[in-house]
């Protein structure tokens, strides 16, 4: 076989797997789409699966916000995860410039140290974190559960801030001091805006990471009125009856938000992620 013959097999190849792992993603979620169009009695009355309804109906979308606070679920979730987000990129942003710009002793113990706090399981955090909330009168609280989801932003995010703002020449900061320029407003006028790519990078991550979490959600935030929207999607089903097209519509209206998100910043997301990769 000619090496032109050659790099069509791979090229192929390539592609086959590519397809595969697209389909592989797609299915769920088209799953998801179809199950939430159909009627109860094309769930329960069935026999075996069945890829299309008989009869695509709307009237669960219609029903599930009658039969649920999903309007509040949803502005819990908007304010805890946007007000964690904001919180942790500003202190990631500020701490990657800062480690990126200064030598002091113990940064490589520190930048080392972020990256630990990673390792640990989620679940081994939730009665520290409990605990520490209720001494403070902040469980069961928008605010408690904004500065935990922000804890699980920081670290990770100040990596991806410190990787970004290092690819970013230091003779601007050099500059910028020549000229009379703060350390602050070098960062805030010249750095931060040439770094725009990363942040917005930094800020899809925390938004999707804390928009999915569940389970310090489900222990802190016990009240009714109070629950994410993943949290309460758990909740819709019972001992006695799964509705699954409610359960389904409601995974469709959760994921609204993080899908706009991703379309509209993507491309952002794909240039900051690579560039923090690049040295000068």
């Amino acid at each position: 076989m000619t090496s032109k013959g050659k790099n069509r097999l791979f090229t192929c190849i390539g592609y086959l797997i590519l397809g595969i792992e697209c389909l592989g993603v797609l299915l769920p979620l088209s799953w998801m789409v179809i199950t939430s169009l159909k009627s109860m009695a094309d769930i329960t009355l069935s026999r075996g699966l069945t890829l299309f309804p008989s009869g695509p109906t709307l009237e669960n979308f219609v029903n599930i916000w009658k039969e649920y606070p999903i309007a509040t679920y949803i502005k819990n979730s908007i304010v805890a995860v946007g007000g964690s987000t904001v919180i942790g990129v500003v202190c990631a942003a500020l701490c990657g410039y800062g480690l990126s710009r200064y030598q002091f002793k113990g940064k490589a113990f520190l930048l080392s140290f972020l990256l630990v706090t990673q390792m640990f399981p989620a679940v081994m955090k939730i009665i520290p974190y409990y605990k520490i909330l209720v001494s403070v009168h902040l469980n069961n609280t928008q605010i408690g559960l904004m500065v935990v989801y922000a804890s699980f932003s920081i670290p990770f995010c100040t990596w991806m801030m410190y990787g970004y703002f290092k690819s970013i020449s230091t003779g601007l900061d050099e500059a910028a001091r020549v000229d009379g320029s703060s350390a602050f407003n070098t960062f805030l006028k010249i750095i931060l805006p040439i770094a725009l790519p990363g942040l917005v990078a930094t800020i899809i991550y925390a938004f999707l990471q804390n928009w999915n979490e569940y389970m310090f959600a489900s222990v802190l935030m016990s009240a009714d009125e109070k629950k994410t929207i993943t949290y309460a999607i758990s909740t819709m089903a019972d001992a006695y009856k799964i509705q699954w097209n409610y359960l389904m519509c409601a995974a469709m209206i959760s994921s609204v938000p993080t899908l706009t998100v991703f379309v509209v910043m993507q491309k952002y997301l794909i240039a900051g992620m690579t560039a923090g990769a690049v040295k000068e």
